[in-house]
């Protein structure tokens, strides 16, 4: 125990920050910034594929679910190596391996949080779609102020937790030299050379207290959510019925 608080205290930095400000960011903060990252860019992406795999339209739904079945049925270090392979070779230039993993998890995350869009949607009551069609809402009108709010406020918890499985995901950017936190274990084990063990130990409860503090946010989310619903259910459904009868009583 007293070898972790030795490595902690004279490598804390560089496991925190990585080599930053000398050198590039790295550790626990470019472990973070890349998730948090890959969870904006990948969420308008997802909330697309969602909302075409639902569609009517075959010329829609079927292109997004090929693009969601494909890339939830590969491993994701297949995705790295085509991600650092071709990109290049479309835009003439090498990038990062931080841009590497970047676009690596907003394409490979995006498609499962379709499917958590996707779940989101089809959980909504049905009325809700055709209370707003009666009220004269457009299509569009109706998934953006009616549908696309609510499935997004109940799939906050199963975002949380795909925001947890990026994190534990984002390790693989090692093998693509991105200075995260297992990139920053290993520099300190090639230094310490005999204390393997206490090293990755670190790593592994940094991970621990990550994932462990936002799947405890996820659950307090849910919980949330929970009851909000119970209270508000019985309300809503009232106002909706009054609003219908508003409305069929002028016309």
């Amino acid at each position: 125990m007293s070898d972790i608080f030795t490595i902690l205290h004279d490598n804390g930095m560089l496991f925190l920050m990585g080599q930053y400000p000398n050198g590039a960011l790295g550790g626990i903060l470019c472990t973070l910034l890349i998730s948090l990252l890959a969870v904006v860019f990948a969420l308008p992406i997802g909330v697309l594929l969602g909302l075409a795999r639902l569609s009517p339209f075959r010329w829609l739904s079927w292109p997004a679910a090929c693009w969601v079945y494909l890339l939830r049925g590969i491993p994701l270090l297949m995705v790295v190596f085509w991600t650092y392979f071709c990109v290049p070779l479309l835009i003439g230039h090498n990038i990062s391996g931080f841009t590497t993993m970047l676009c690596t998890l907003v394409i490979y995350e995006s498609a499962y949080i379709a499917e958590i869009v996707r779940g989101g949607i089809q959980a909504l009551p049905g009325g809700q779609y055709e209370a707003s069609r009666a009220l004269g809402m457009s299509y569009m009108k109706t998934l953006r102020l009616v549908i696309l709010p609510q499935a997004l406020y109940n799939t906050l918890p199963s975002l949380v937790s795909q925001l947890v499985s990026i994190i534990k995901d984002s390790t693989l950017g090692y093998v693509i030299n991105v200075p995260e936190l297992t990139y920053a274990a290993n520099q300190v084990n090639n230094q310490l050379l005999t204390k393997p063990f206490q090293v990755f130990a670190i790593v592994a409860i940094g991970y621990y207290i990550i994932c462990f503090s936002l799947t405890w946010l996820a659950n307090k989310l849910e919980e949330r959510i929970a009851r909000k619903r119970r209270n508000e259910a019985p309300e809503g459904s009232t106002a909706a019925k009054a609003m219908l009868l508003s409305k069929t009583q002028s016309q």
